[in-house]
């Protein structure tokens, strides 16, 4: 009896042991913050069709390669061109107000604190609207076409028929 209640208590507990055994534990990456005004960052600039001023920070990972995040810098009154990127963008922004303008939808316009997600190879333009300087957090899933988007709309639009 003392055995079937022993092995009793190993199965019932699996499941909770077994998250704690599949989580591995990293002391190679710690944790770590940043903010859009650190001294730190490195800013770097925008491809060429951006707006001048605008700069871009990778807060972490390699925008070569899947999931990277990085703040995108944009002066007030600028305007970036209509353009499109082979990942998925999911986006904050966290000062400034700025409006975005997705191929066939309504603009929108977001303030600090707002959440939107931009789909892969749809076109869009954006501005900084004259609430400051703006900042944005984004997400990339896949690769980022760099430096951070593709100026051909009209190839956009060709990939979206597909």
């Amino acid at each position: 009896m003392p055995i079937a209640r022993i092995l009793a208590g190993l199965v019932l507990g699996l499941p909770f042991l077994t998250p704690m055994a599949t989580t591995p534990l990293s002391a190679e990456q710690p944790a770590f913050t940043w903010t859009h005004d650190d001294p730190a960052l490195e800013w770097l600039p925008c491809f060429p069709g951006f707006p001048p001023g605008c700069r871009f920070a990778v807060l972490q990972g390699n925008p070569e390669q899947p999931n990277a995040d990085i703040f995108l810098r944009l002066e007030p009154s600028s305007e970036v061109p209509l353009h499109w990127h082979t990942s998925a963008e999911r986006m904050v922004l966290i000062a400034g107000e700025f409006e975005v303008d997705y191929d066939g939808q309504d603009p929108v316009v977001l303030r600090p604190g707002t959440y939107a997600y931009g789909p892969a190879r749809l076109p869009h333009s954006a501005r900084c609207l004259d609430a400051g300087r703006c900042v944005l957090f984004i997400a990339f899933e896949e690769p980022a076409d760099g430096p951070l988007g593709r100026p051909d709309p009209a190839g956009a639009r060709d990939l979206r028929r597909r």
